[in-house]
C-alpha cells in the first residue's frame, strides 16, 4: 500500500521531518505497548489467586509460572529485534495487537476449571510472553519517527507509560475478580476464602481494546524506508557498545521486570499468607501491593527521559546503579523478619530500588541512540531488551531454587559491577562514549 509509506524521510533534517506524523504514531504505538505489558504479567496477577480457587500448587511451582513469560519473551523479542526493517511500523503494531488477543482468551478459559494441568498453565504463562516481546520492535521502530535530540523523550515516553501495563494489570486485576463483567453470567464464578471470585475476568477485559488497537494501527500508521535485511543487522555485534548496554538494561530493566513479577509472591512468601506468621490476623496481601513497583518504575522512566536529553543518560545510568545497590542490600536485611513490623521498612526499600531502576531505564536507552549508529542503534536496543526481559524467567527461577537474601545480595553486587563499568566507560569526566 503505496499511500502507508512514507518517502524522503529523515528526522534530522526539519523540511524532511512531521512532528504530527511522529507524535501520532508514538501515541498509538503506545496505547497498543500498554496492551502488550497487561498480557506479558497476566499470570502475576492471577497466579497468586489460583489456590484460592481449587488449584494445589506449590510455591516452586508458582514461582515457574510467573517465570514462564519471562523466558518466551526473551526468546521471542530476539525475533522481533529484526522485524521493524523487514515488515514496517504499521503491520509491525497492527498484527501484534491482535496476537495479544491468544494468550487472554486461553487463560480466561483454563481458570474456569480448577483440573486444568499445569502443563496447560505453562503452556499459556509461555504464550503471554508475546506481550513483552514485541517490545524489541516497537521500541526501535518509534526511534525512526525522532531525531536524537527529542529520543530520550520520545523512547521515555513509549517505554514509560507502556511499562504501566504492567502496573495496571496487577492493580485492575484484582477488583475486576471481584464482580460479574459483561453481563457474563453465563460463566460461574469461582469460590474463594472470601466468597465469589471472578479470576477470568482480569484475563477476558482487556481483549477489546487490543483489537482496538489493531485497528488504529492499521488505519492511522506510516512505515519509514529504512530496509535492511537480517545480515546486515547483525552487524551490532561487532560494536563492543551493545554487550556494554546489554550489561547496563538487564541491571536496570531486568530486575525492575524480574522483582516486579514476583513481587506478590514474595510478600507472601516472607510476610504475608505463606509466611511463618500465616497464623496472625492482618497480614499484608502480595496483590494489594504488586501494582506499586511497575507503577513506580514506569512512571520514573516516562519522567526521566527530558532529564536525560538534558543532561545525557549516562550519568543517570550511573547513579541508577548506586541507588538499585543500596536498595536491593538494604531489602535482603528484611527478607527474615522477626515481626510484621518490618514489613514497612522492607517496602520502602523495594519501592526506592523500582524508583532507580526507572532512571537507569530512561537513562540507558538515552545512552544508546547517542553512542551508536542509527540503524544500529535501533538493534542493540531490540537486543539488549531481548535479553533483559529474561528478567522475570531469572529471578523466579533463582527465588525457587536459593534463599531470597542471598539471590538479592547477588543482585546487588551485580548493581555494584555495573556502576563501576558505567562511570568507567560513560559517565566519568573524558569517558570514551559519554551519552
Amino acid at each position: 500500500m503505496k499511500s502507508a509509506v512514507l518517502t524522503d524521510w529523515n528526522p534530522e533534517d526539519s523540511q524532511s521531518w512531521d512532528s504530527k506524523i511522529a507524535w501520532r504514531t508514538l501515541a498509538i504505538t503506545t496505547y497498543s505497548m500498554i496492551m502488550a505489558f497487561c498480557v506479558w504479567f497476566l499470570v502475576s496477577a492471577i497466579a497468586p489467586k489460583l489456590n484460592d480457587i481449587g488449584f494445589h500448587l506449590s510455591k516452586g511451582q508458582l514461582y515457574w509460572l510467573t517465570s514462564m513469560p519471562g523466558l518466551s519473551c526473551g526468546l521471542i523479542r530476539l525475533a522481533y529485534m529484526f522485524l521493524p526493517p523487514l515488515v514496517g511500523t504499521r503491520k509491525l503494531v497492527g498484527y501484534s495487537s491482535l496476537l495479544y488477543a491468544i494468550p487472554m482468551l486461553g487463560w480466561f478459559m483454563a481458570v474456569q476449571n480448577p483440573n486444568t494441568s499445569y502443563g496447560v498453565l505453562l503452556a499459556l504463562a509461555f504464550a503471554c510472553g508475546i506481550g513483552g516481546g514485541s517490545f524489541s520492535g516497537y521500541m526501535p521502530s518509534t526511534g525512526y519517527f525522532f531525531p536524537k535530540r527529542l529520543q530520550g523523550t520520545a523512547l521515555g515516553i513509549q517505554a514509560g507509560i507502556g511499562n504501566l501495563g504492567m502496573s495496571v494489570i496487577q492493580l485492575v486485576g484484582p477488583l475486576l475478580m471481584g464482580f460479574s463483567l459483561f453481563g457474563m453470567t453465563w460463566v460461574a464464578p469461582q469460590s474463594g476464602s472470601s466468597g465469589s471470585i471472578y479470576v477470568h475476568n482480569a484475563a477476558i477485559f482487556f481483549v477489546p481494546w487490543t483489537i482496538v488497537a489493531a485497528i488504529l494501527a492499521f488505519t492511522l500508521l506510516k512505515d519509514v524506508p529504512v530496509k535492511a535485511n537480517i545480515r546486515q543487522q547483525l552487524d551490532i555485534f561487532s560494536n563492543s557498545n551493545t554487550w556494554v548496554m546489554t550489561a547496563m538494561y538487564v541491571m536496570t530493566f531486568g530486575i525492575f521486570s524480574g522483582f516486579a513479577a514476583q513481587f506478590a509472591l514474595i510478600i507472601n512468601q516472607h510476610y504475608g499468607k505463606d509466611s511463618a506468621f500465616a497464623c496472625m490476623e492482618g497480614l499484608p496481601a502480595g496483590a494489594s501491593y504488586a501494582f506499586l513497583g511497575p507503577l513506580i518504575g514506569s512512571l520514573v522512566r516516562f519522567a526521566w527521559g527530558p532529564l536525560c536529553d538534558k543532561f545525557g543518560g549516562a550519568i543517570w545510568t550511573f547513579v541508577s546503579a548506586v541507588g538499585m545497590a543500596v536498595t536491593l542490600g538494604w531489602a535482603a536485611l528484611f527478607l527474615e523478619p522477626k515481626d510484621l513490623g518490618q514489613f514497612p521498612i522492607f517496602l520502602t526499600a523495594m519501592l526506592l530500588m523500582f524508583f532507580f531502576s526507572g532512571i537507569g531505564n530512561a537513562g540507558t536507552f538515552k545512552q544508546m541512540p547517542m553512542i551508536m549508529p542509527k540503524r544500529q542503534a535501533g538493534g542493540a536496543i531490540g537486543f539488549t531488551a531481548a535479553v533483559a526481559s529474561l528478567g522475570p524467567f531469572i529471578v523466579g527461577v533463582a527465588l525457587s531454587s536459593m534463599s531470597a537474601s542471598l539471590w538479592f545480595w547477588l543482585c546487588a553486587a551485580y548493581c555494584v559491577a555495573c556502576a563501576a563499568l558505567c562511570w568507567i566507560r560513560y559517565a566519568r569526566p573524558g569517558a570514551p562514549f559519554p551519552g
